[in-house]
């Protein structure tokens, strides 16, 4: 049976964006195919909760080839908006020292639900241990109500400084 959801996503207003795309980019390193997330609408830094969403367009460049007829968004893809979400909430929250924090591993991943063109993807990920050089998130992915995704992502920090590398990772 899958799990509830890390928070009531009734209480929260999609409408009201508290970080834009434009703002994401500032703390994100992803560009263009690789951008998997919209917008975050709800941080919650006592609770280490963030909520966001990334909105799937017709156009997303695997559409075409991803079930030709019937496209559905890859499980790694869910599961690399997941570690964006994990990642900036890193960052803004300073529990992890890095440029950046990159997608290490995946933990206890369960796609329960499909994706498709023109859903909205819901993010919501939190923060349930953080030690020194690694950080993991619970996440879960909702399209409306129905739990799509699950799962832990572990993240670490990443150097941009040449020749500097993590334990691995590349989100």
């Amino acid at each position: 049976m899958p799990p509830g959801a890390l928070i009531d996503l009734s209480q929260l207003d999609f409408s009201k964006v508290v970080v834009s795309l434009d703002e994401i980019r500032l703390i994100n390193p992803q560009r263009f195919e690789m951008e998997q997330l919209s917008a975050i609408v709800h941080i919650d830094n006592e609770q280490r909760v963030i909520v966001g969403y990334k909105d799937v367009a017709q156009d997303e460049f695997w559409v075409r080839g991803h079930m030709p007829g019937y496209p559905l968004m890859p499980g790694v893809l869910m599961c690399e908006a997941g570690a964006q979400i994990s990642s900036y909430f890193c960052v803004i929250s300073g529990l992890l020292k890095g440029d950046f924090i990159g997608f290490s591993g995946l933990e206890n991943v369960r796609f329960r639900g499909v994706v498709r063109p023109g859903d909205r993807l819901i993010l919501i990920a939190k923060g349930i241990q953080f030690r020194t050089r690694r950080a993991v998130f619970n996440v879960q992915g909702f399209v409306g109500t129905v739990l799509v995704f699950e799962g832990d992502i572990v993240g670490v920090p990443m150097s941009r400084r040449a020749g500097a590398t993590g334990e691995g990772g590349d989100s």
